[in-house]
């Protein structure tokens, strides 16, 4: 989950700060609904992708990012940290209008928790079990077959050009997990003789820190 700051909210309830419960998210109708954050933010829903406003996306991406329902407080306190209590909240209301239709269905949305409607995909968690599952055979992976494929999937940088400190920090945790993911896999490349393949995970990892030694190293051995 983001680091996040949470507002002091007191008696949310008795202040009027809580909303009355939005209309759950509706039924996805069969279609498949995933979130993107991985080279920026994308939302889909079967095959076609929905634009949401800048806000939204921002509320969507936090929300993904999370992976639970998160409280109303502290996702006002992190997306409006600079703004009285009930600003923020009112702020989070407006947005929360905003989705209709389509993106709509990415939500559940409760009177004092947001969260991704069930069986929302999110390509970042999906990425992470593929590094994990890298680094640690043990824990399974979403992606068990070794080729040039799985260095796509490892090569995308979150959510770049975002600048507020929750997107940030999760972005740099993102970063050094792909990192060592991407030498680990060049690393089994180079022993199994497939060289373009160690090239290109090697590449993509000083790609994603060009002062990286050991990135240049395996890069380096796989030449």
């Amino acid at each position: 989950m983001p680091s996040v700051a949470v507002v002091t909210t007191g008696d949310e309830a008795s202040a009027g700060l809580i909303a009355p419960a939005e209309p759950a998210s509706p039924d996805a109708g069969g279609l498949s609904v995933r979130v993107g954050l991985l080279g920026g933010f994308g939302l889909t829903v079967g095959a076609e992708a929905v634009g949401v406003s800048p806000r939204a996306e921002r509320l969507v991406a936090f929300i993904a990012l999370s992976g639970q329902s998160v409280p109303r407080s502290v996702i006002a306190g992190t997306m409006w940290p600079n703004v009285p209590e009930s600003r923020a909240y009112a702020s989070l209301r407006s947005t929360l209008r905003r989705l209709t239709g389509l993106s709509r269905r990415a939500l559940t949305v409760g009177p004092g928790h947001v969260g991704l409607a069930p069986g929302v995909g999110v390509d970042l968690h999906e990425a992470r079990s593929v590094a994990r599952g890298i680094l640690d055979p043990g824990t399974g992976s979403l992606w068990p077959a070794r080729d040039g494929a799985i260095v796509a999937r490892l090569s995308g940088e979150l959510l770049p050009g975002w600048y507020e400190d929750w997107a940030l920090v999760e972005a740099e945790e993102w970063r050094q997990l792909r990192l060592h993911a991407l030498e680990t896999l060049a690393g089994e490349f180079i022993t199994a003789g497939h060289f373009a393949d160690a090239v290109a995970a090697g590449g993509a990892a000083v790609r994603g820190e060009p002062l990286r030694e050991s990135a240049h190293a395996v890069l380096i051995g796989a030449h």
